[in-house]
């Protein structure tokens, strides 16, 4: 009963997340939507984080097994995917920096409170 109940919040909010993203054209994708408004469910405390613990653990166990369509996906790609290696390795570093600075200053600010 714990998993059907877990699955049904999950499902609930990423449901919510697409009508959101669908009504209001959105360039975010309805499951990040979904996402945040779980997040924002669990973190006020209006459900409690234990009821949907079951479904997200079992999730997390098989994300491996999740991510083969995609990696699958992919190779229809390829092509497309090495000829613009420099721009996807350039962009990935350069945001990887981006987010390593903006944390280090972050953390280098809140230490000298």
């Amino acid at each position: 009963m714990a998993y059907l109940r877990s699955f049904a919040i999950i499902l609930v909010c990423l449901l919510a997340g697409k009508a959101i993203q669908h009504v209001t054209e959105l360039a975010i994708p309805g499951s990040i939507i979904g996402m945040l408004i779980l997040f924002l469910v669990l973190s006020t405390g209006i459900i409690p984080s234990h009821w949907a613990k079951e479904g997200c653990h079992l999730m997390i166990r098989h994300m491996a097994l999740l991510f083969v369509p995609i990696a699958v996906g992919l190779i229809n790609y390829l092509d497309l995917i090495a000829a613009n290696t420099l721009p996807i390795l350039l962009s990935t570093l350069g945001s990887s920096l981006i987010v390593f600075l903006i944390l280090g200053l972050a953390v280098d600010k809140k230490e000298k409170q």
